[in-house]
């Protein structure tokens, strides 16, 4: 089954969940810079983070694209768009 047979609500969850997750380990990196808490690399972390991150928002803007969508969720799909995009410009910048 293709992910773009798949119901909204679901999409829209799974999107959520790769996005947080991208987002945490993220900020997990971060703070990591900071605090030297773990003598280690932080290259694939970040890589990970930001990988995560772009799948999230990937699948946000797959389920905007799709026809006949309810408003609730192209209303979530947008908000989810929205913060993505700032979380994901956050990390990058933060590089």
């Amino acid at each position: 089954m293709k992910w773009s047979d798949l119901p909204e609500p679901i999409l829209l969850q799974r999107s959520f969940l790769f996005g947080i997750t991208g987002i945490v380990l993220g900020a997990l990196s971060l703070l990591n810079a900071q605090l030297q808490v773990l003598q280690a690399p932080m290259g694939p972390i970040n890589g990970v983070s930001l990988l995560l991150q772009f799948f999230g928002l990937g699948m946000a803007v797959m389920v905007l694209k799709k026809r006949k969508l309810a408003q609730e969720h192209k209303e979530k799909s947008q908000i989810m768009i929205l913060i993505m995009v700032v979380a994901l410009l956050f990390f990058i910048f933060s590089l």
